[in-house]
């Protein structure tokens, strides 16, 4: 069985606030930085989500907003493939399309 891990690494500041974000694949060849990462995790003896969300302290609210915005499409398209329901897909891209709206990211539709 083929394994993979993902790593990631933060350097905090004397605060303990997110500095810096790093991350590596085990079956990538190079590794990377980041300024935000979520991670949802489900717990199935709880039946509950874990999450972890972590931004760095010179990550821009604009970009924050970007992040999300761009978060809830992707959360919007994983469900849509890992369930067959494109009806409440679509109503997640909607609730998407007027956070965007809402946070001055794309023009409101007419």
């Amino acid at each position: 069985m083929k394994q993979s891990e993902i790593k990631f690494v933060v350097t905090l500041d004397e605060n303990n606030l997110p500095e810096k974000i790093d991350w590596s694949a085990s079956d990538a060849n190079e590794a990377s930085s980041s300024k935000s990462i979520m991670i949802a995790l489900w717990d199935a003896n709880e039946k509950n989500t874990l999450r972890i969300d972590l931004w760095t302290k010179d990550m821009l609210v604009d970009e924050m907003k970007q992040f999300y915005h761009q978060s809830l499409l992707s959360m919007a398209d994983t469900f849509e493939r890992a369930t067959g329901e494109a009806e409440a897909a679509k109503d997640m891209r909607d609730a998407a399309q007027k956070f965007a709206e809402k946070m001055k990211l794309i023009a409101r539709k007419s």
